[in-house]
């Protein structure tokens, strides 16, 4: 806001609009969106009112009844949700779809389904250290080529991959395998 109000010329209707609450007698040209120069001043009284409020969140809602924990521990279950929703459009393509017949719908959602209670369970059994995305990103990764005859190579490795090692208890860190260290790696 005080650069704003020391640099007007900088900023439009767009770029201004975090700071241009904090600033008085601010208004913007219609045609070209341009900060018009009158008398700004930084609102401080605005400014000292949100102060009380720094380090704070609020949220609304309808049930009078709760605790403010139990409040607090249902809004963070709604931001699970949205991020499963996300992970779902984002990492597993469930969107767009490109089946027609329900069974084909039916079961595109379900491999979608399983795959995100997979990956929460192994978020869970990591003890949420990763994010979802982090996890699959690495597991796309790990992945091997033939070397040798019956020796594969494989070409990533990271903490996460370290990690699900550990709780699964399986190597994974050798950089050569041969098919059948890789088959009851597999069974396991």
């Amino acid at each position: 806001a005080k650069d704003l109000i020391a640099h007007p010329k900088k900023y439009d209707k767009v770029s201004a609009k975090g700071a241009s609450g904090y600033v008085m007698n601010l208004s913007f040209s219609k045609e070209t969106g341009e900060v018009v120069d009158k008398n700004l001043e930084l609102d401080e009284a605005k400014i000292k009112e949100e102060e009380k409020y720094d380090g704070y969140y609020s949220i609304v809602t309808s049930e009078l009844n709760l605790t403010d924990i139990e409040i607090r521990k249902i809004y963070r279950g709604l931001a699970r949700i949205e991020e499963t929703f996300k992970i779902t459009k984002s990492e597993f393509d469930t969107r767009p779809i490109y089946v027609r017949t329900n069974d084909h719908i039916d079961a595109h959602f379900t491999v979608c389904f399983t795959a995100l209670v997979i990956i929460r369970l192994l978020q869970i059994r990591l003890d949420r250290k990763y994010t979802a995305a982090q996890l699959l990103e690495s597991l796309r990764k790990y992945s091997c080529a033939p070397f040798e005859k019956n020796t594969y190579q494989f070409h990533f490795r990271n903490e996460i991959i370290d990690d699900c090692g550990k709780a699964f208890n399986m190597k994974l860190s050798y950089k050569y395998r041969t098919q059948e260290d890789i088959r009851r790696l597999l069974k396991y």
